[in-house]
């Protein structure tokens, strides 16, 4: 991506996870991104400093790159739930905010860490992006896939089809594919039985327990008094309303999860 320029590959990242968190939410991204980036930065020898500004740079943007679809971020599917929103709705009015929170992200990121990031670097001890392909037939399915699956979601949105079906097909579609389930698994570069055994299935949990908080909390009467608050912010005009109502979740967000 930077091609030996190191000025060139912090916002090359960025983007790059910015478009992973959209279609494979902020958890895929943080899972898909951050491992990789740990790599090259081993292999680019680059120094602690410089390489925690990469680091940062990938989990920040895992988050407030988050917003454009439905599917983008788990909070995102129970807001749309609550409100009966559409995924085609959704998108057409958090699409243009997501590019907003990835622009100032890259900003914000680029203002804090600028110094920390070398000019140049050497790309000798990379490897060849073609040799991280270990399937090239699941690589090449699944960009149309992933395209189908997002024509699907608008598709089935007046159905009332639910988003989750939707997923779990494209999912099972893709595990067909890597592993070669019409040759009886033969020629299966993939093992499918040890990609589900360890997919990390605690971070589910984890949503469900917060779920369970959630609810808790609300019984307790927690959910009222957070309603009053708001109530009052919404009272102060739309900038205190706006400016309250995002710090309040902040708070909570930073104490509780975002989920909660």
């Amino acid at each position: 991506l930077g091609n030996g320029q190191g000025r060139l590959l912090f916002p090359m990242i960025v983007i790059l996870g910015a478009f992973i968190s959209a279609f494979f939410a902020n958890d895929g991204a943080a899972l898909l991104l951050t491992p990789i980036v740990i790599a090259i930065l081993l292999r680019l020898k680059f120094s602690p400093p410089s390489a925690l500004a990469f680091i940062i740079a990938t989990g920040f943007i895992a988050d407030t790159a988050s917003l454009p679809l439905v599917t983008s971020n788990l909070v995102n599917i129970v807001s749309a739930n609550y409100f009966d929103i559409g995924f085609g709705r959704y998108a057409a009015v958090m699409v243009p905010v997501n590019i907003v929170s990835v622009i100032a992200t890259l900003v914000v990121l680029w203002m804090v860490y600028a110094c920390q990031i070398p000019k140049h670097y050497s790309i000798a001890n990379l490897s060849a992006p073609k040799s991280a392909i270990e399937d090239p037939l699941v690589f090449k399915a699944a960009f149309p896939l992933l395209a189908l699956l997002l024509v699907a979601y608008s598709a089935t949105e007046s159905l009332g089809v639910p988003i989750s079906l939707v997923t779990g097909a494209a999912a099972l579609v893709l595990m067909a594919i890597a592993g070669r389930w019409w040759q009886g698994g033969r020629e299966a570069v993939v093992s499918v039985p040890d990609v589900v055994r360890n997919a990390p299935w605690q971070i589910v949990l984890f949503s469900v327990g917060m779920y369970l908080v959630v609810y808790g909390l609300g019984n307790a009467g927690l959910t009222a008094y957070g309603a009053q608050i708001l109530n009052w912010l919404g009272q102060q005009g739309n900038i205190i309303a706006t400016v309250g109502t995002g710090f309040l979740s902040a708070i909570v967000a930073s104490i509780m999860n975002n989920m909660p």
